[in-house]
């Protein structure tokens, strides 16, 4: 079975119809670009992706990582697909051409990056880590430090690891334990452990530059005595040459439920000699530029779980096209029936549409997203900057919990399309679906996405962003409106944007009442809600896009027509098929959310009030 990938015509429709992608394009930083610029790159990220990258998946998985005498082996097939995403300069393919990047769209890069997660997630890490280590250093790092690292970073000459979680402290980021040490010449001597560390040793490339957080002695407990370190893998000359190893050597490598081709690695720092570190920015305020990494890494995080249930979805949709079983339902009392394609059985296309609309609706939330952070790069107003940097921050934590759960949904639901053969390593179902997990969990699990949700976000600038993201919902409803066919689409949502409004307003007072740990109990439904409320606002909007299509194509014949129409027709197939997928989610799924709301706005206690012995022995 030929490997899927994302569906090029959906994505081309959310960047340059749904989006209107082109509009940012006369803004001077994007000077020189244009839509077949853009067009070219999704495409040629597609041919990589295919040619390339999708080969290495399935014996990456196999193969795994392997720890050889103190270094990291990863799966043979990586290393040429990592040199032609070098040479392809994708790993700064949205940075300011000044530091050696494309320049190109945020929007854009998130096309092409699903591409690429849904071909291999375990080797896009490796470059994915590049770039995150070298955006740290050109946003906090010192003239000099740039000047050393971020070129060999940018390009993929040198690696790069975020080196954050200690066995003692998981989530719990202030209570780590490695120690950095001020030395005479301004350096610092670090020493620790790090467990958890995705590439945190690998032998794609001839360096890895570890960012670690550390606490300087003397410095005061908790986050807010934390420092951030460069500390390479391998100790720089003066002239840019490699010197002696610098005392960071892996002690371990995990095995994993999946992923199995990242590796994901137990550091020791200092247990030898020394590992010599680099303050990024001043002391004790290391948490700062961390947090800078972790929110792109989180909207990273997002793609990847997007991307393995578009993929899933895609591998599900051909195989019920082609896998024939069973008699239509209409026929089964006819002894000479054929057996018909298993798409044509109601469960079938009721599993397929939950997982196109949901593929769909995040595809589109994770651009808009996108979109938002490239609006707030442009020469215009402080008041738009501060909206759309809004709307990133409230939507960031939405995105990263709702788009991982749901993708393991999807895996799930896209497996059990196939039956028996789901289970198999025959197809690769069975890897997305233990691929997908991980995303619910590193970068901060669910609960703490729910978490900063609830206690930070909905609160920021009094509340200002998230009514900011609920008045962008209002806008598409109202030209939904417009629209015959999807006006009752609109008011249902409506509703539903109403009532999340309302209980976001109840949860956050909860939240500062003395049934905060209550509070705190719904915090995770609550951001599940509203990424069903975000996905319903995306689905109508793209509604609304396809519904004025429809009208120049079909000259406003009704529903049964445009179907009928539909058969014949690939453009008027595509929007009327983007007119069904809101239809299904918005009156099939949003009820089932504003149920959800109900039981938020209860706020039953019985999670607080269970004594801990009722929970069993």
């Amino acid at each position: 079975m030929a490997h899927e990938l994302a569906d090029r015509r959906d994505v081309d429709f959310v960047v340059f119809e749904q989006l209107e992608t082109e509009r940012i394009l006369k803004n001077a930083k994007f000077e020189g670009l244009d839509r077949k610029t853009l067009e070219m790159a999704i495409t040629e990220a597609r041919k990589l992706a295919l040619k390339e990258i999708v080969p290495t998946n399935i014996p990456g998985d196999r193969e795994g990582v392997r720890l050889e005498n103190g270094e990291v082996k990863v799966p043979a097939s990586f290393h040429r697909a990592f040199k032609l995403y070098r040479e392809g300069d994708w790993i700064a393919f949205m940075d300011d051409v000044e530091v050696g990047g494309q320049g190109m769209p945020a929007t854009v890069w998130a096309a092409v990056t699903e591409y690429f997660v849904s071909a291999n997630l375990a080797f896009i890490m490796y470059p994915g880590l590049c770039h995150g280590i070298g955006k740290v250093i050109e946003l906090y790092g010192s003239e000099e430090q740039k000047a050393v690292y971020l070129e060999k970073l940018y390009t993929g000459k040198w690696g790069g690891a975020m080196l954050l979680t200690e066995p003692q402290s998981g989530s719990d980021v202030g209570e780590l334990d490695t120690m950095a040490q001020k030395n005479d010449d301004g350096t610092y001597t670090v020493t620790g452990n790090k467990i958890f560390i995705t590439g945190g040793d690998q032998d794609l490339t001839e360096n890895i530059i570890h960012l670690v957080l550390a606490r300087v002695k003397g410095s005061p407990h908790g986050t807010k005595g934390l420092s951030l370190f460069i500390v390479p893998k391998i100790r720089i000359n003066e002239d840019g040459t490699l010197g002696e190893p610098n005392d960071v050597v892996c002690t371990g490598i995990e095995e994993k439920l999946g992923i199995h081709g990242s590796a994901t690695c137990s550091l020791s720092l200092g247990s030898k000699a020394g590992s010599q570190g680099f303050l990024i920015g001043e002391e004790n305020k290391g948490m700062k530029a961390m947090f800078s990494l972790m929110n792109e890494a989180r909207i990273g995080v997002s793609i990847q779980g997007q991307a393995l249930a578009g993929a899933a979805y895609a591998h599900a949709l051909t195989y019920a096209k082609e896998r024939c079983q069973g008699k239509n339902l209409l026929q089964m009392l006819d002894s000479e029936a054929d057996q018909v394609p298993i798409i044509q059985h109601p469960d079938i296309r009721r599993m397929l549409l939950w997982m196109k609309s949901h593929v769909e609706g995040m595809r589109s939330l994770i651009y808009y997203t996108a979109l938002c952070f490239d609006v707030s790069e442009l020469d215009e107003s402080e008041e738009k900057r501060q909206k759309y940097l809004g709307l990133v921050e409230i939507l960031t934590p939405i995105l990263k919990c709702y788009c991982s759960e749901k993708s393991f949904e999807v895996c799930t639901q896209a497996l059990q399309v196939f039956g028996g053969y789901g289970f198999t390593t025959e197809y690769p179902m069975e890897q997305y679906l233990r691929d997908s997990k991980i995303t619910s969990i590193y970068e901060g699990t669910s609960g703490i996405q729910a978490m900063d949700l609830l206690g930070r976000k909905l609160g920021m600038k009094e509340g200002k962003f998230f009514m900011d993201l609920l008045a962008e919902m209002q806008k598409t409803i109202t030209q939904a409106r417009d629209f015959d066919y999807i006006k009752d689409l609109a008011e249902r949502l409506s509703a539903a944007v109403n009532r999340a409004g309302e209980v976001a307003f109840q949860l956050g007072s909860q939240a500062m009442s003395p049934k905060v740990m209550t509070a705190f109990a719904f915090s995770h439904p609550f951001l599940m809600a509203m990424g069903d409320v975000a996905i319903a606002w995306m689905l109508l909007q793209r509604a609304v896009k396809a519904a004025m299509q429809l009208d120049k194509l079909t000259n406003g014949i009704d529903a049964a027509e445009r179907r009928r129409m539909a058969q014949n027709d690939k453009k008027v197939a595509f929007y009327e098929g983007v007119l069904c997928t809101a239809q299904f989610f918005i009156n099939s799924q949003l009820p089932v959310t504003m149920g959800q709301f109900d039981a938020i706005s209860a706020c039953d206690d019985a999670v607080m009030q269970m004594p801990e012995a009722c929970f069993g022995s």
